[in-house]
């Protein structure tokens, strides 16, 4: 209805100031849909290594198929995350928890059969990935809740904030932690795909938009960090220890989850992660 009125559009009233913050409105919008996008990437890779058939501990004894993810705040980020994991990912609602001070706020969400409630001690029990949605402000508190109540097979993945990835292993006293860090271009280069949707569940229905999501190779004005890529594969190598498999499994496992076209050729190495002398001690332990 507001098209080609231009004196009733959002920016018709700001200052030439003011104007030079614009920008900021699609940087926000694109952290929440690059971070549930990826979110939801890290998520479907550790259900896939679980669903594996051949993926079988070392005892004998099939390993859980569930994949338990836990989201720790129920704000916006929070809640755009449980609906992008219900409706893109291939989790059902009983594979997912939510913690959050005030969990009647929560109603849809919990009409959808995820449950909700103001536990964060239980969801950091329970959970294989546990998600951290919180306002900067209440990191502290939030990791004094969970100190010493996360198993060291949980993830923990903490969304774009201003406490630094070390800081917060030292308050969480663990170390299983991916924190994925995103820079921005100048403000005029960023992108406006960013403003034209209000749900990232929308968003992630336009090519354009995925075009702009591929990690290392992101547009949109936004650009992920590559340590991000070796966080998720170390990740994956973790779960695959908690499982007790030993490394050739693990590799075989990786290497089905990331074929590449050239036919006959592994992704991945015992070299791909260690050093040439750990390599070869790790190669002889499983012969």
């Amino acid at each position: 209805m507001l098209e080609n009125l231009n004196s009733l559009g959002f920016e018709a009233g700001l200052t030439e100031d003011e104007e030079e913050c614009v920008c900021l409105r699609s940087r926000s919008v694109g952290l929440t849909v690059s971070g549930c996008a990826h979110a939801v990437f890290v998520c479907q890779l550790f259900s896939s290594l679980r669903k594996k058939s051949i993926f079988i501990s070392e005892n004998g004894s099939s390993s859980k198929t569930q994949h338990c993810v836990g989201i720790l705040g129920g704000g916006n980020m929070g809640k755009q995350l449980a609906m992008v994991l219900l409706r893109v990912s291939s989790l059902e609602p009983r594979d997912i928890n939510i913690s959050t001070k005030r969990p009647e706020t929560l109603e849809e969400i919990t009409k959808m059969g995820i449950e909700c409630y103001c536990d964060n001690i239980r969801l950091a029990k329970w959970a294989d990935v546990l998600f951290l949605c919180v306002l900067p402000s209440h990191i502290s508190q939030v990791c004094a809740d969970l100190r010493s109540h996360l198993p060291t097979r949980c993830l923990v993945y903490s969304f774009p904030s201003a406490v630094p990835l070390n800081r917060l292993a030292v308050l969480l006293d663990h170390r299983f932690i991916i924190k994925p860090r995103y820079t921005f271009v100048s403000c005029g280069d960023v992108t406006k795909i960013w403003n034209l949707y209000s749900e990232v569940t929308a968003a992630l229905r336009d090519n354009d938009v995925l075009a702009a999501l591929v990690p290392l190779s992101m547009g949109g004005g936004l650009s992920l960090d590559k340590s991000w890529v070796s966080a998720v594969l170390y990740s994956l190598l973790n779960m695959c220890t908690a499982e007790k498999l030993g490394s050739h499994m693990a590799l075989q496992l990786l290497n089905e989850m990331f074929k590449t076209r050239i036919t006959g050729s592994n992704t991945f190495t015992v070299q791909s992660f260690v050093n040439s002398s750990s390599a070869s001690a790790l190669i002889n332990s499983d012969e």
